[in-house]
């Protein structure tokens, strides 16, 4: 099963999650981001709009990714984040470590 889709734009990736990022599912989330890390790649977004449950390995591999980026000069964006996760990464202040939309 693949639950996940990669559109590439130069140094650029969409990473579009279709599943939950939960701790199950993050060993081969975290190889797969890991893939990507190793391709050079500069912005990072990953799509949520189709994920309604992170729990704390899901944030782990979040901020895990985000720290890989940092170190090589990188970035990583969330998009679609539903308002019930956006307000967990907010009071985590994830918000002001990477860009998430919807949340300020």
């Amino acid at each position: 099963m693949n639950d996940t889709c990669v559109l590439d734009f130069q140094d650029q990736k969409l990473f579009r999650l279709t599943t939950d990022v939960v701790a199950a599912r993050v060993p081969e989330l975290r190889a797969q981001l890991k893939e990507l890390l190793a391709g050079g790649v500069q912005v990072l977004q990953l799509d949520l709009e189709e994920v309604r449950m992170v729990d704390s390995a899901g944030i782990g591999l979040i901020i895990s990714t985000h720290n890989s980026l940092k170190k090589t000069g990188g970035k990583l964006e969330l998009t679609g984040v539903a308002p019930e996760i956006g307000d967990l990464f907010r009071s985590m202040r994830m918000h002001q470590h990477f860009r998430i939309s919807g949340v300020e």
